[in-house]
């Protein structure tokens, strides 16, 4: 018995799961209290099923705090910068690109010194570890409580940040601590930035993990709790307070996860309708499919890994305007749309009322909506329908039609076929699949890194590659005997000399003792205009 719970800005999901079974399901308005409300959420499902604490094995949280606290400039902690790269890293400063009004956020300690290594992992300098000491001086009488470290090359060899740890935490104890190499990928400014990024989330992921451990002790939840990374997989509690940027768009991929699982489907687009956006992605092998170009967080360049997702403006508690033109968001009435939609007695008309006055969703009272003309009520479906296939059309990678999963609260909103796609699944429970991918999410590994062929040999890098990423699953608490290589990716570096090679794999697998998902279950598939209907026990799911 195991809980999953996904916090979005719109609605709280949580539900209950017997091994593969969902027993009960809840979805209600994000709280102001994210605490509380991960509180009453549990409650609910413990008390549909008539479950005590006591059988819980496990909780996993999805969490879109430490996204919104970057974006919104909130409880940010001042960071102290180091970059090991001088001289040859000496024309960019750090937090050059930044925003000015994140600048503002963090304390002006940014130090450059000498070190650094090269493409292959050959030292380019040697560590100044008096310029080091300079700085740690400088930065212990400005009292930052947190500190990052950079150093060039660093994916390829480690030792000299590790050193530069050693050296900070001997002489400042109790400061926070990122090394980027366990963050980002090659490239020294979006890897660096990264690192700053984690490093002023540091002290709100204490805050925020303690305020989950305190939320399940006050039901007495004896049971670890997990929470949920952005490329589907879990982190422990621990591991959330040195890494909170890692949760950063986990709310999509656990919808993803959830599709996956609900589905039996690996290889589709997801589409994550709720109440503000729709967010689509791709599943490859059942997994999100990662970014392959830098992402931009909060006007901040990064390069950390990251879900590829196209979010729309388009969601069940969208604006609708009707007149000369008809337009949908992407402003929202969010949380709201219980209060202030139509069809729930309020005065602001929704997608969802256009879904309800279509007559192919069936939510709040219809009459409400009875005075809409019949010619705005299809141009808004319609314009509804072309947004969600234009981001459809955005996500594809060729012209071959690929299934499309619906899931989400405001699945509701999709009723047609739509071009591109071979056929449109909406399953069982689609409403919480952000919290049933948090309940199944497994445990992972990955490794990117630069391999000479020249030296050790395709084989040989390749099997160094693999095996690192296996042990780096196993180590975050995943099930040894059912680890497994998802992905692994070869990029040859252009110009490099010695046949260099830029090797990324990533292994998962389960915590000990969760089940396995079967591959069928109950849903209903939209295909060129006919409905399929399939049936059975969803304890099968």
């Amino acid at each position: 018995m195991r809980i999953g719970i996904d916090v979005g800005g719109t609605n709280t999901d949580a539900v209950l799961m017997d091994g593969n079974k969902v027993v009960s399901s809840i979805k209600s308005p994000t709280s102001e209290n994210v605490s509380s409300g991960i509180v009453q959420s549990t409650r609910a499902v413990l008390d549909a099923a008539g479950i005590g604490v006591d059988q819980l094995e496990s909780v996993m949280i999805g969490t879109t705090q430490f996204t919104n606290s970057f974006v919104e400039r909130k409880n940010l902690t001042p960071v102290g910068v180091v970059r090991v790269g001088l001289p040859a890293a000496a024309g960019l400063p750090p937090l050059m690109d930044w925003p000015g009004d994140l600048k503002a956020c963090l304390k002006d300690q940014i130090h450059m010194v000498h070190g650094g290594h090269q493409y292959d992992g050959r030292e380019n300098v040697p560590l100044n570890e008096k310029e080091l000491l300079l700085a740690i001086r400088d930065m212990r009488a400005a009292r930052v409580p947190s500190v990052a470290v950079s150093s060039v090359f660093s994916p390829v060899n480690s030792a000299m940040e590790l050193r530069v740890e050693e050296i900070i935490l001997n002489e400042m104890p109790d400061v926070s601590l990122t090394l980027s190499h366990r963050i980002g990928k090659l490239g020294l400014i979006e890897r660096e930035n990264a690192a700053i990024m984690n490093a002023s989330l540091a002290v709100f992921a204490k805050r925020v993990v303690t305020s989950f451990r305190q939320a399940l002790q006050e039901l007495n939840v004896k049971a670890p709790f997990f929470i949920s990374q952005n490329d589907g997989t879990l982190m422990s509690a621990e591991m959330v307070e040195q890494y909170p940027v890692l949760t950063f768009a986990s709310g999509p991929t656990n919808s993803m996860r959830g599709a996956a699982f609900l589905t039996g489907v690996e290889d589709a687009l997801v589409a994550d309708i709720g109440g503000t956006t729709t967010d689509i992605g791709m599943l490859r092998n059942g997994m999100p499919r990662e970014s392959s170009v830098i992402v931009d967080v909060g006007g901040v360049r990064t390069n950390f890994r990251m879900p590829d997702i196209i979010a729309l403006g388009v969601g069940g508690g969208s604006r609708v305007r009707v007149g000369e033109q008809v337009t949908i968001g992407p402003d929202s009435v969010a949380k709201n749309l219980l209060t202030q939609a139509r069809v729930f007695g309020g005065g602001v008309l929704t997608a969802t009322d256009i879904a309800v006055a279509a007559g192919y969703a069936d939510v709040g009272n219809r009459a409400n909506v009875a005075d809409l003309k019949s010619v705005d009520v299809v141009a808004c479906v319609a314009r509804i329908h072309a947004a969600v296939a234009a981001g459809v059309e955005r996500m594809k990678t060729s012209a071959a039609e690929v299934p499309l999963i619906l899931v989400g609260g405001g699945a509701i909103l999709i009723s047609q076929d739509l071009p591109g796609v071979s056929e449109v699944i909406k399953p069982q429970h689609a409403d919480v699949a952000n919290a049933i991918g948090a309940s199944i999410a497994e445990v992972g590994g990955e490794v990117d890194k630069v391999f000479s062929y020249s030296k050790i040999g395709r084989e040989a890098a390749l099997a160094s590659a693999k095996h690192s990423a296996i042990e780096a699953a196993i180590g975050a608490g995943a099930d040894p005997a059912q680890v497994r290589v998802i992905e692994l990716d070869e990029i040859p570096l252009a110009y490099v000399p010695g046949g260099a090679v830029r090797i990324r794999v990533k292994a998962t697998g389960k915590l000990a003792e969760l089940g396995r998902p079967s591959s069928e279950g109950p849903k209903t598939v939209l295909n060129s205009g006919k409905t399929r209907e399939t049936g059975g026990s969803h304890e099968n799911v």
